[in-house]
């Protein structure tokens, strides 16, 4: 029997039973090959990147890593490397953990019988001149606006030997020096015109510290410059400058300014908490890269946990039991808190490791270009360090470690990392 196209009828179960082999052997031989490219696409797309990153820096470090921990690129990353500011994520991390998102630096103030106002310096990074107006106005409602005798400045938390490795005795912003009680970062930002000094912000009085300081040591025209040289310099400078706020708040005029301690006893009619939380003061010392904030914070870290005054020794002491607890103790060494010593140390995979820690608080990083990051820089040093999107493998965790001055190379190796995986 056949069709009138002269098919046999007869055969067509057996011409189908064919066809259908014929298609699941085809299926097969697909799902082989999807299976093989699979593996060796991805093998081949990594070694490919991995060319590309050796011919563009060839003895540096570069360690890539995907959700699940994999290495996808891993070249030199069991050399120590000198992190310079990408240290600071190791601060961030560390601060979030011991001293936890709600925590507020304060400051305190205490007035006696003979209307003398005391101030205890908390360490409080994040004393700046909006600040201040704020913290003044309070005061002044707190106090009254009878005349003060004097103000006395107790900044015993921090010892006055402290020394932070890697500051040196200059006039630059980012040596300036850490203390209990600072006002804007221990540094004075003004105008110099001959022999006149004036603000270099609307919102900052000058005081005549300021003015002799600047005289002394600033740049023709606009400039910053540091308080590091002398503890005591810094000290009354934000003494002269607290008390210009509290004058312009509505305080009659106040007598000498001064060093000293608390009476015993006497108890604060002022404790003024910093309005930024912790996770704003990260964003701002991240982005910023501001080594007097990180060392202020680091420093909060150990007193926080063992008790005040602040030293080095217990903030190094509480940092190296929480990386211990992490299994990082021997990957991540630090000397201080923000990268400004050349004797810290980190090892790329236990950085790695902490950045998968750190990823729900990636958005306290500088963000661009599909990437969270944090860079560091010194003479011969350049890293980069964070989080990055790719096309293939969603978002990796990285750490490159460059030996050199070449600021966009790390960048560069950052593209292709995004665009090749």
């Amino acid at each position: 029997m056949g069709g009138e196209d002269g098919t046999d009828f007869a055969d067509l179960p057996g011409k189908l039973c064919i066809m259908r082999h014929d298609a699941n052997q085809m299926r097969w031989i697909i799902a082989v090959i999807c299976a093989v490219a699979a593996v060796l696409l991805p093998a081949y797309v990594r070694a490919e990147i991995k060319t590309k990153i050796a011919a563009l820096a060839p003895s540096d470090l570069v360690l890539v890593v995907d959700q699940k921990g994999n290495e996808l690129v891993a070249q030199n990353a069991d050399k120590p490397f000198v992190p310079a500011s990408v240290a600071k994520i190791v601060t961030a991390t560390l601060a979030v953990e011991v001293l936890g998102a709600d925590h507020r630096f304060e400051t305190r103030f205490y007035l006696d019988k003979d209307r003398v106002l005391y101030i205890r310096g908390g360490g409080d990074p994040f004393l700046i001149s909006e600040e201040l107006a704020t913290l003044a106005s309070a005061l002044v409602a707190a106090i009254g606006r009878q005349p003060l005798s004097g103000i006395v400045l107790d900044a015993s938390y921090f010892p006055s030997d402290l020394r932070i490795p890697g500051i040196e005795q200059t006039g630059e912003a980012y040596d300036a020096l850490n203390s209990a009680l600072a006002v804007n970062f221990n540094t004075i930002h003004a105008v110099r015109k001959g022999k006149a000094v004036l603000p270099g912000e609307a919102q900052t009085p000058i005081t005549p510290l300021a003015t002799n300081q600047f005289l002394a040591r600033g740049p023709n025209g606009r400039g910053r410059i540091s308080l590091a040289q002398e503890p005591g310099v810094a000290l009354q400078y934000a003494g002269e400058l607290i008390a210009a706020f509290i004058e312009r708040a509505g305080g009659l005029p106040i007598g000498k300014v001064s060093t000293g301690l608390v009476p015993p006893g006497l108890q604060p009619v002022y404790v003024h908490r910093q309005s930024r939380s912790l996770p704003i003061i990260l964003t701002e010392m991240l982005s910023g890269s501001n080594n007097f904030v990180a060392n202020q914070v680091f420093l909060e870290i150990g007193a926080h946990q063992l008790g005040g005054p602040v030293s080095l020794e217990k903030s190094l002491r509480v940092a190296n039991e929480v990386l211990a607890k992490r299994g990082l103790a021997g990957s991540i060494q630090l000397e201080e808190g923000s990268g400004i010593s050349r004797n810290n140390r980190l090892v790329a995979r236990g950085l790695v490791a902490l950045l998968g820690s750190f990823e729900p608080h990636a958005n306290l990083l500088r963000k661009g270009d599909g990437a969270y990051f944090k860079t560091g820089t010194f003479s011969g040093v350049r890293t980069l360090a964070g989080y990055a999107d790719t096309s293939k493998h969603g978002r990796v965790r990285f750490v490159i470690a460059l030996r050199g001055n070449d600021s966009a190379l790390r960048f560069k190796i950052l593209k292709a990392i995004q665009s090749e995986l």
